[in-house]
């Protein structure tokens, strides 16, 4: 396409849509006529690809998510289209620049983590091999939240990203569907079999809004569908002239909420109510398009797991199950067994957790009063399989309650997506090993040829090159730019892991991104960076498990250090922390007070601060992340062996060529093995160690009592920064409850901080080997790339094919 196409299809859109002339139009009038005309370009794509797939009937996955953390869209359409420099020479006409167009777009923030951002990065991989793939999530009004520190305290406002993201989508009323909620179930058997009728039960229409997302030199086009709620009932012109408005808007407002928010709380009774509509709102208007989808093109649904793959990310969908059979059996006339072999060869489920009290559990009583149906099919499923367990593990009451889907008047979503899934995968090597010894090995023992592994994959076309164009642009002087569309060319990098200019540049290259995140922290939120500090950075999601907090108790000792001896040599060292707590983890909250009130308490020292800074980076999101990842220098990833499923941010910084401190935990092993034990940073308790020390009766004073620093990182938090104790994290720490530091930062603390003092003095002392150790990262990234992960996704999971022509 040409810059005189670009500009026509500017100026049309600004004529048809804003009625003004170019030299009238706003800057945000000219965001939206660009991103109307790459939308339209992009469904021109899309229609195309669709002829194809109509020709050669292939098969379809369909990808199921709560959550698309997919950030700002204009950018990686453009880049993954090519256009650039087309739409930059048009843009030059309206003395603007791209730059400054995606500055006017807002992070469509439908994510909270890794979960979320995962998804996206894998409609970007499917679409870009060829792969026929839809998304399916919920319109939410307002994303996670916009993080707000008060006096060091996480608030939580809301996340408005419509008025500026909205014009990526695209309203499909053609495929509104109605969803049920709560009412009355009757079954009446009859020599045609079981006739169920639902009665007294509330409709929610669901409408959908198709998001295009585009691949790299692709025919692909991914579409993401998400459902908006929306009240059927007809509008009561009676109680509205009666003058009775809010009864007349109490069903409206009933339906609407259902995709107001993403995540809303739920630590109260209407919280996890509405979050249980949320679910299944999802899962049932994405089935009836599916169903209705494969009608259209194929017919018989019988043809349903030849022709469509379902898969379940996380377990927050996972009551598609019992929707599935629910449409086959009462709309479509199969028997249980058809249904059910229908719906077992149809599903994949990836699991993301380790940790047993992080599986997904619903009250019975919840999902009876508010699916009545769905609570139905649910139990018939459970009864059928531990009848079968009966037959297999005959006495093992234990075992069999522990693999039942429903126990105690719970309903555990986990049990349920192994049972009716005909693959089960872990998102790294350590982690797909631990389910199966753990929280799945009962299962793993009935079906073993069920469980697989797929590692996680960043899509490296955002994280690198867009994210840094200049580390991109000595990568393709050396390399060639084949890595773009196969990440695994980055290997070719590693042939100049000697070679002092290329090492010289690499060293310029992330001194140029660390100054421009220092400015634009210091835009943002005002905080001065200096950065000729190394960067030491940890952006991930609050909780416990990652151990900001271990991070925390190593900068305090540094801190008493500089106290005690304000010009003692130390590498000059700025820890960057971007972080959201869940509203109501109040523990978390707690950990980034600690951090701000820390970060303050330095601040007020300048001889100090100039070996020693601590920043909070307010509201991190995707957009962030963008700039930071290519800025860092050191890359936390310390939670607990045997805690983290994975992590992808992990892979993001070291695509990016910092160096990884870190535990052998999720991915971390995987990206050890990848560049090289001499490349990574790894300290502390193995997962087996783990449990081997919880077994023995872990008792975190013991190393209170035997380690002097340790006892002053304690009495420090008792004193506190910035005139405030913080006595409860040192509680926390030594006396906690049910058990005193659950994580073993203490435990860790020794191993970790001499490991933090090898890498500050090896930046010190040995740029040239700091740098070839950062290249080797860089030359190792390519198998985390999440086309990779797509290919085995297809492959061994899916069995998709590529419609490459």
């Amino acid at each position: 396409m040409t810059e005189k196409e670009v500009r026509t299809l500017i100026q049309g859109k600004l004529s048809r849509y804003f009625g003004v002339l170019p030299q009238e139009a706003s800057r945000e009038q000219i965001y939206k006529a660009v991103v109307m005309s790459v939308r339209d370009i992009l469904l021109e794509k899309r229609q195309q690809f669709h002829k194809v797939m109509k020709n050669k009937k292939g098969k379809r996955v369909y990808y199921l998510c709560m959550e698309f953390l997919l950030g700002r869209s204009l950018k990686n359409n453009v880049y993954n289209l090519g256009l650039q420099d087309a739409y930059e020479k048009a843009l030059k006409s309206y003395e603007l620049t791209l730059e400054d167009l995606y500055e006017e777009e807002p992070d469509a923030g439908l994510g909270n983590g890794g979960l979320g951002r995962l998804a996206a990065c894998f409609m970007d991989a499917l679409a870009t091999g060829d792969y026929p793939a839809m998304g399916y999530s919920i319109r939410y009004d307002y994303g996670l939240f916009k993080q707000k520190i008060v006096d060091g305290w996480q608030t939580e406002l809301p996340d408005v990203w419509l008025p500026g993201g909205e014009v990526w989508l695209t309203q499909r009323t053609d495929k509104s569907c109605i969803v049920k909620f709560d009412g009355w179930v009757h079954e009446e058997w009859s020599d045609q079999g079981l006739k169920v009728t639902h009665g007294g039960y509330k409709e929610v229409e669901a409408v959908a809004y198709d998001m295009m997302i585009s691949g790299k030199n692709s025919e692909a086009v991914s579409v993401l569908r998400l459902w908006r709620a929306r009240n059927v009932s007809r509008f009561d012109m009676k109680l509205f002239s009666q003058g009775d408005y809010l009864r007349c808007m109490q069903d409206e407002n009933e339906a609407e909420v259902i995709s107001k928010v993403l995540y809303p709380a739920d630590n109260h009774y209407e919280g996890k109510s509405l979050r249980l509509k949320q679910q299944y709102f999802l899962v049932s208007a994405s089935l009836q398009n599916i169903i209705n989808d494969h009608k259209h093109r194929y017919g018989p649904l019988n043809l349903l797991p030849e022709m469509a793959a379902i898969h379940i990310n996380d377990t927050h969908p996972a009551l598609a199950i019992p929707e599935l059979m629910r449409i086959l059996m009462d709309e479509n006339g199969f028997t249980w067994d058809d249904a059910w072999a229908i719906t077992t060869a149809t599903f994949a489920y990836t699991n993301h957790t380790v940790m047993a009290e992080a599986l997904e559990t619903w009250q019975e009583d919840l999902i009876a009063r508010r699916l009545p149906r769905i609570h139905m099919i649910i139990k018939e499923i459970n009864r059928r399989f531990v009848s079968e367990l009966w037959n297999i593990y005959p006495g093992q009451h234990a075992l069999i309650d522990n693999m039942s889907i429903m126990s105690n008047g719970m309903i555990r979503m986990a049990n349920l997506c192994v049972v009716a899934s005909h693959k089960v995968n872990g998102v790294s090597a350590l982690h797909s090993e631990i389910i199966k010894d753990s929280i799945f090995n009962g299962f793993y023992r009935l079906w073993p040829d069920k469980f697989t592994n797929v590692t996680n994959g960043i899509a490296h076309r955002r994280w690198l090159c867009q994210s840094n164009p200049e580390l991109c642009a000595l990568l393709n002087d050396c390399i060639g730019e084949g890595y773009v569309q196969d990440a695994s060319q980055l290997s070719k990098f590693r042939k100049y892991e000697n070679d002092s200019s290329v090492l010289n540049r690499l060293t310029e290259i992330k001194l140029l991104k660390k100054k421009q995140f220092a400015d634009y922290a210091y835009k943002k939120e005002g905080v001065l960076i200096d950065p000729n500090t190394v960067f030491d950075v940890q952006a991930k999601r609050m909780h416990e498990y990652k151990r900001q907090l271990l991070n925390v108790m190593n900068i305090i000792s540094l801190y008493n250090e500089l106290k005690d001896d304000p010009n003692k040599k130390m590498q000059p060292q700025t820890f960057i922390f971007g972080a959201k707590a869940a509203p109501s983890y109040l523990m978390a909250k707690k950990i980034i007070k600690l951090i701000c009130y820390l970060a303050e308490d330095i601040r007020k020292q300048p001889k100090i601060r100039e070996k020693l800074n601590v920043v909070y980076m307010e509201d991190y999101n995707v957009s962030m992340a963008e700039r930071l990842m290519p800025a860092s220098e050191v890359s936390e990833q310390i939670s607990l062996a045997g805690k983290e499923a994975s992590g992808t941010g992990n892979m993001k910084f070291m695509i990016n060529g910092a160096l990884t401190v870190g535990t052998l935990d999720g991915a971390n092993v995987e990206m050890s093995e990848a560049v090289g034990s001499d490349n990574i940073f790894i300290f502390g308790l193995r997962a087996e160690e783990v449990d081997e020390l919880w077994t023995k009766g872990y008792n975190s004073s013991r190393y209170y009592n035997t380690d002097e620093g340790l006892r002053r990182i304690i009495e420090t938090l008792i004193r506190g920064f910035n005139g405030e104790s913080f006595s409860d994290m040192a509680n926390y720490l030594l006396t906690g409850s049910p058990v005193a530091d659950p994580y073993m930062c203490m435990a860790d603390y020794e191993s970790y901080r001499q490991t933090q003092q090898k890498i500050k003095s090896l930046y010190a002392e040995d740029p040239a080997r700091w740098a070839k150790m950062s290249l080797n990262n860089i030359a190792a990234a390519g198998i985390f790339s999440a086309d990779r992960s797509i290919k085995e996704y297809a492959d061994n999971i899916w069995h998709l094919k590529s419609l490459k022509s």
